[in-house]
């Protein structure tokens, strides 16, 4: 009992399985911004390097329920038909991530709120990219460079990713498919990384494992919400919470300045 108390008081926990159920929520509605959510909402009450702790593990569970929600079967095929955003996001995160330390975190929020922002308004009034549902290689090869250069610079992959999703057209149950294969294998990533770097750690562990059920609870119940969508109001509701994410990475490059 003091472990966890080592953590946070009982209002704390209180608060901290809130804000996981919320995050799950959301996920489980559009298919990503729990990270988001979980950072801005735990950071609150927390140090940054804890609250980063916390969402590790939860991100990685329901990301692999939303990817393996239709079976193993379906998460492969949806990662053949979108081979190549992933193996140009792939590569280009990789090269990208050798520049992190010549960069200010600023300037890429700065570049890509606003790109995500102009995005999800232009569409939301119908002048949205739009790319071939069943070809467009070349177009889904530049969404995936540029998902990948945001991802291996600042971590942030998931707004180029939607917006790739949404201006193919995709089905929304494959959508919220190929974010689970995209968000989880990062989610692997990034448990790989932080137990190296410490930040996931005897003492933080407690908290990650804690919060997985109310992220679950969090994402089965937006799931629920989610499949009661009909695809217009699915693709509406994810152009907002796309847009908040703009207006966010816009904030925080501000922030920083």
């Amino acid at each position: 009992m003091d472990m966890f108390l080592d953590i946070a008081p009982v209002w704390g926990w209180v608060f901290a399985f809130g804000v996981a159920v919320c995050a799950g929520l959301v996920k489980g509605v559009v298919g990503f911004a729990m990270p988001t959510v979980l950072i801005a909402g735990l950071s609150t009450t927390m140090p940054p390097d804890l609250a980063l702790a916390g969402l590790i593990l939860p991100t990685l569970a329901t990301n692999l329920w939303q990817a393996l929600r239709q079976g193993v079967g379906a998460a492969l095929a949806s990662v053949r038909r979108f081979r190549v955003f992933l193996l140009a996001g792939g590569a280009v995160m990789v090269v990208a991530a050798q520049a992190v330390p010549l960069l200010p975190p600023w300037g890429m929020y700065l570049f890509i709120g606003p790109l995500i922002t102009a995005y999800a308004l232009s569409t939301l009034m119908g002048r949205g990219l739009r790319l071939s549902s069943e070809g467009g290689a070349r177009g889904e090869a530049g969404m995936g460079a540029l998902a990948g250069l945001f991802g291996g610079i600042s971590g942030i992959w998931g707004p180029p990713t939607v917006a790739m999703l949404i201006a193919r057209g995709t089905e929304k149950r494959e959508q919220m498919r190929v974010q689970g294969v995209i968000y989880g294998l990062g989610a692997v990533l990034l448990l790989v990384s932080h137990i190296g770097s410490g930040v996931l750690r005897a003492e933080t562990l407690p908290l990650s494992l804690a919060l997985v059920p109310p992220a679950l609870l969090g994402i089965g119940l937006g799931f629920w919400l989610q499949d009661r969508l009909d695809q217009e109001t699915f693709r509406k509701v994810t152009l907002w919470v796309l847009l908040l994410a703009g207006l966010n990475l816009v904030r925080r490059g501000v922030i920083m300045l």
